[in-house]
């Protein structure tokens, strides 16, 4: 586990104090450096050692079949997994005829950090050879937010109180050997060298590598360029073949002399592009970043973050672990998106090769609500590509007999992918949450384009699949069967309340949206009696009650499951790990936040009483397997007036990564409970929420007793609004024109913020209507102070 001795809280960096090989897996993915297109693994310069080398191309996968035991109609034939593409951090060192290599020689220093403002990673490393040479080695690497196919490395070695002859080799390696990331044989036969050599060209000062996946088909190519710089002279050379290239750089450094090298990546790939213009894109790039230069591309780079942080940031006083974290999460979760462009953000960003590289509805359900407050452009791009892979949803519903389009649970290429389907293909809800997605963007940014440019369609699709899947019982009442909620240790269950509350929602805004857009929907083939029947539909919505326990069940006749009967220890392993479906399915116990979630996305359909009869009793059987759960049940607790233990939960949300606490940050981050951070802290302890009437958007800001201030930023209708409180008064500004204004609910009351004047009001104490839940034995949330 990673602990506070390696990683200090910081507010603006995250640092490795020393390096500790037994954590190399986890440090790689925290020091990961993406822009959405173009992914590095945070592995050493020199590439040994290391856990998961890993470069990654957003979209880019190679193809495995998914063989059935037992097959059936509409399985999923192909599956696909994110490829690790040609390797260019690599920065190989000789001193004298030793090789530099943390495990040889003497390691008198090593730090890594993270800087979270200026977007670099750097290192600087203390290390003397066998033969008692002592250099000291700095980098910074950056993947650059304003060149999307750029990455660059910033090189240098210093000699000690000797002379000593150095060489540095800077190279690109394709198809690396891969540690065993997957138990599924068919996940290690298409990562065998997945990639086949097409072309090779040497430059003046470096190299272009094309090659293309053996199944998937897809072009890609990998160039480098250098600028060096040594107190005297030097010898560069460079050498190709098929899988790899190497420029070399020798040179005598007088004692305190520095070699430097500036070293320049360009990345592409294409389904359709010829080699030539792929080549040609290649040697754009590199030309791009070498005329910006490390200084350019650095202040790039800064400017970039500086306005993203300006809309974005979250402070918070008293508790240091917890701020760092939230930057931290922030900065990942930009990365992941940022430069996306019409292609998913997968489940691990671009930061491993954890599920595949697959995208899931945690995009659109924890990733998106946060970009469409502090970067709506990635968020648009996000939902463009939902839009662009709607043709294969379309298909899928056909496959299921449904009308409109069934968004595929797990994908990179649009396809579905999952060979699962009581957790996949069931999990229709995906479809409304997407549908919201595109709802929330109208609303916040105030914009209607995207809604015309492509999300009516998606609107109107999503409808009507829920129209065709559900159906009206004799009393009028209309059901949703055969699905699974968020909570994947229930599956394909009758009314789900979740699944049913966002299905009625994505009916409702998409008739309203075509109300907007009247022409536009009929060019897209609404029939005129289509909106009111989606309305119908989502009118008389059913919505399970248990009048005896005054609670809503998770789905039709779930309170009258039997209980699980918990060890009085929590289990090393998820429950999914040591248990069959077959009794999890069929017994109260939730693997994640289900019916809470509900009440966090859809508040106005429930009471306040009711919010706290429903968090007291899914509390007592939720275990958090799922890294989603805890940001969720942080917002509610908070809502509910549980202000420490949403602090619990919202720590736990944040530090998923930092402290490694589900035990596999080795296979890339958790984006979306690193967005879900964000939202325990905006949602959870700020009041933030979105309504379906009136001010859009509301305010109540309530602190627990470990944080003594808050601060953040938002986005909404154009304008940057800052909301400030404490334990006694609460203030909201805008930061724009003398023009703005802002209708908003503050603690109920309708109230309008200007740009001349703000809005401060006292904290509206919550007095709790139960006292503060308890958890199954083991599984209360990590505490704060368990650092």
């Amino acid at each position: 586990m990673i602990n506070e001795e390696i990683c200090p809280a910081d507010p603006w960096q995250v640092r490795e104090t020393r390096l500790d090989t037994r954590l190399l897996a986890q440090m790689e993915s925290v020091f990961a450096l993406a822009n959405g297109y173009l992914g590095l693994r945070g592995n050493l310069d020199e590439g040994e050692p290391h856990e998961i080398s890993g470069t990654y191309l957003n979209s880019f996968y190679e193809q495995r079949p998914l063989p059935y035991p037992e097959g059936g109609y509409g399985y999923p034939e192909q599956g696909q997994t994110v490829v690790n593409v040609t390797d260019g951090k690599l920065i190989r060192l000789m001193v004298d005829d030793e090789q530099f290599h943390i495990d040889r020689g003497r390691l008198h220093a090593h730090e890594r950090v993270l800087d979270l403002r200026s977007g670099l990673l750097r290192r600087d490393v203390d290390w003397e050879s066998p033969a008692g040479r002592r250099v000291r080695v700095r980098s910074e690497r950056l993947v650059s937010f304003t060149q999307r196919a750029v990455a660059a490395i910033a090189y240098e070695v210093q000699a000690g109180d000797q002379p000593v002859r150095v060489t540095a080799q800077s190279g690109l390696a394709a198809n690396e050997e891969q540690v065993k990331v997957s138990d599924d044989p068919r996940v290690a036969a298409a990562l065998k060298d997945p990639l086949v050599a097409v072309e090779q060209d040497t430059e003046q000062h470096g190299a272009v590598l094309l090659h293309r996946t053996r199944r998937s088909g897809l072009l890609m190519a990998a160039g480098m360029d250098h600028i060096v710089e040594a107190p005297g002279d030097y010898e560069e050379e460079t050498d190709v073949r098929p899988d790899w290239a190497r420029t070399t750089v020798v040179t005598v450094l007088p004692p305190g002399g520095r070699l430097r090298i500036v070293k320049f990546l360009g990345y592409g790939w294409s389904t359709s592009r010829s080699t030539e213009a792929m080549r040609d894109q290649i040697a754009a790039a590199l030309h791009g970043a070498r005329y910006a230069g490390w200084e350019g591309l650095v202040a790039e780079q800064r400017g970039y973050l500086d306005d993203f942080w300006d809309a974005a940031d979250v402070e918070i006083d008293g508790d240091p672990a917890l701020q760092q974290a939230v930057r931290f999460g922030l900065f990942h979760v930009l990365q992941a998106g940022a430069r996306a462009e019409r292609r998913a953000v997968p489940g691990k960003g671009l930061t491993g090769p954890g599920y595949d590289g697959h995208a899931f509805w945690d995009t659109e359900g924890f990733v998106l609500p946060l970009l469409t407050y502090v970067a709506p452009q990635a968020a648009a791009d996000a939902l463009r590509w939902r839009w662009a892979i709607l043709p294969h949803a379309r298909e899928r519903a056909a496959t299921l007999g449904l009308s409109g389009a069934a968004f595929p649970w797990r994908t990179i290429g649009g396809q579905e992918c999952s060979a699962y389907w009581p957790a996949g293909t069931a999990a229709l809800h995906l479809n409304a949450v997407v549908a919201r997605a595109v709802d929330r963007y109208r609303q916040i940014t105030g914009d209607s384009s995207l809604e015309q440019e492509c999300g009516l369609e998606i609107l109107v699709e999503t409808a009507r699949l829920w129209e065709s899947h559900g159906h009206h019982d004799a009393d009028g009442v209309w059901h949703v069967d055969g699905v699974t909620g968020p909570d994947e240790y229930s599956a394909v269950a009758d009314d789900n309340v979740f699944t049913n509350l966002m299905a009625a929602r994505n009916l409702r805004a998409a008739a309203e949206a075509c109300a907007r857009h009247p022409e536009l929907a009929r060019r897209l083939g609404v029939r005129a009696d289509e909106p009111d029947t989606w309305r119908a539909c989502a009118h008389a919505v059913h919505l399970p009650y248990d009048e005896r326990l005054g609670v809503h069940p998770q789905s039709a006749g779930f309170t009258r499951y039997a209980p699980w009967h918990f060890p009085p220890e929590r289990p090393d392993e998820p429950l999914m790990m040591r248990a069959p479906y077959f009794q999890l399915y069929r017994r109260q116990v939730c693997k994640q936040a289900d019916l809470v979630l509900a009440m966090h996305w859809c508040a106005d359909d429930f009471t306040p009483a009711q919010k706290a009869r429903n968090v007291d009793y899914y509390e007592r059987i939720t275990v958090r397997d799922s890294s989603l759960s805890a940001c969720t049940q942080a917002v509610m607790c908070a809502e509910v007036g549980h202000l420490e233990l949403a602090h619990d939960y919202a720590w736990e949300a944040a530090m998923v990564d930092l402290r490694d606490l589900h035990g596999n940050t080795r296979d890339g981050l958790h984006i979306a409970s690193l967005a879900g951070a964000w939202s325990a802290i905006v949602e959870g302890f700020g009041g933030l929420r979105e309504r379906e009437h009136g001010p859009v958007l509301a305010l109540a800001p309530r602190l627990p007793s470990g944080i003594t201030r808050l601060r953040f930023n938002l986005r909404h209708s154009g304008l940057r609004l800052l909301v400030e409180a404490d334990h006694e008064t609460a203030r909201v500004s805008l930061r724009d024109g003398a023009d703005g204004r802002l209708p908003i609910l503050l603690y109920g009351e309708e109230v309008e913020v200007t740009a001349a004047e703000a809005v401060t009001r006292p904290v509206v104490p919550l007095e709790p209507v139960l006292p503060p839940p308890r958890q199954p034995p083991g599984y209360a949330p990590r505490r704060r102070d368990e650092r």
